[in-house]
């Protein structure tokens, strides 16, 4: 069993002055949500993503030695224009990862970062731009110590991430993502994210993504503010219970295929995180009149078409429609002719599932 401990170096065989990495990293869609954290950003549950394809951050880190090594250096582009207001973000993350890098006052970093989607379209891109330079740092460690291996790098990227973002550990590898210590999961730790260990299906093969932006605005609460909500919430403990009932419900179906219960843990789980909000102190409602618009069109067209298609949330108003690839063009045909005019500007965005962070530049 890892413990956190693990991944703190003592010395490193090679020394660097200067290069450059760049890495993608996707965004991912939580079919058992995680929802309250504990200490250094443990999950209060485990969770499962699929990872997506097509909605990622593309993050180019540039690094040079310098000679005051007393605190991080860096400069943050977005879009290759300076990004003032992101920077508190990284000077957090960098004193909470150091202790696991202890390179990072030696250089000066140039983060230069974009997304493929559109900025503000109230896709969460923390978790890809988390895991995109976490990947970047661990790239940097291992020209540092080549001897390290593969399953190394990847937990170890993972367990940056998170400390970055929670959800984030759940972009570096894998098409299906666990995070959180389940019993009858090998390998599964509250620590980083593993690839799904078990059998998968055909059915949940290039599944997709469609995601309808209702509301492009600001997120209404933070995550941070959301997870802490979860302290001292009436029904919490109940939750964490159901997250990992829903979780050993979904090794079965991974399995076996069954689409008609995949949905219902899906659905319910979007419902839930929902629910929890709503019955938190202070509460707050995320859906907007659209998001729920949208949901009974789903239940619908699913009623009447016998086509195994359903939604899931994030703690926010757009809604994730999922489907077999099978269905891909009467989904997609349904979208349109239904569901469009309830997407603000009638945009979404087709996504399906993917692998996981991928290596651009290696100039280290």
């Amino acid at each position: 069993m890892f413990t956190a401990k693990d991944f703190i170096p003592t010395s490193y065989s090679q020394t660097l002055e200067s290069g450059q990495f760049q890495w993608s990293a996707p965004s991912n869609i939580a079919l058992v949500k995680y929802w309250g954290k504990k200490a250094d950003q443990i999950p209060a549950n485990p969770s499962v993503s699929f990872t997506l394809n097509n909605c990622k951050t593309i993050t180019k880190l540039a690094f040079e030695k310098k000679n005051n090594t007393d605190k991080f250096s860096f400069d943050l582009l977005f879009e290759g224009k300076p990004k003032e207001d992101f920077k508190p973000k990284i000077q957090k993350f960098f004193e909470r990862i150091e202790i696991y890098l202890p390179f990072l006052k030696d250089y000066h970093f140039t983060i230069d970062t974009r997304n493929t989607f559109p900025h503000s379209s109230g896709i969460a891109s923390s978790a890809s731009g988390m895991a995109a330079l976490a990947m970047n740092m661990m790239s940097l460690e291992r020209a540092l110590n080549p001897e390290m291996t593969e399953d190394y790098f990847y937990q170890k990227a993972s367990l940056l991430a998170r400390l970055g973002s929670g959800s984030a550990c759940r972009s570096v590898k894998g098409e299906v993502v666990v995070w959180g210590n389940q019993a009858n999961i090998e390998g599964s730790s509250d620590l980083f994210g593993v690839e799904f260990p078990y059998a998968i299906h055909e059915n949940f093969k290039n599944y997709q993504d469609t995601i309808l932006l209702v509301d492009k605005g600001e997120k209404q609460v933070s995550s941070t503010v959301g997870h802490d909500l979860m302290h001292n919430h009436p029904f919490a403990e109940r939750r964490f219970e159901q997250a990992h009932e829903n979780l050993n419900k979904l090794i079965g179906i991974f399995e076996n295929g069954n689409l008609e219960e995949f949905i219902k843990i899906v659905e319910s789980e979007a419902l839930t995180l929902h629910a929890m909000m709503m019955t938190s102190m202070p509460y707050f409602i995320l859906m907007k009149p659209n998001t729920l618009e949208i949901i009974n069109k789903i239940w619908k067209f699913r009623a009447e078409s016998l086509i195994p298609v359903c939604f899931t949330l994030d703690a926010g108003a757009n809604v994730h429609v999922l489907y077999p690839n099978t269905h891909k063009e009467t989904v997609l045909q349904f979208i349109k002719d239904e569901l469009v005019v309830f997407c603000q500007n009638g945009q979404y965005l087709c996504d399906e599932i993917g692998n996981g962070s991928q290596l651009i530049i290696n100039n280290g």
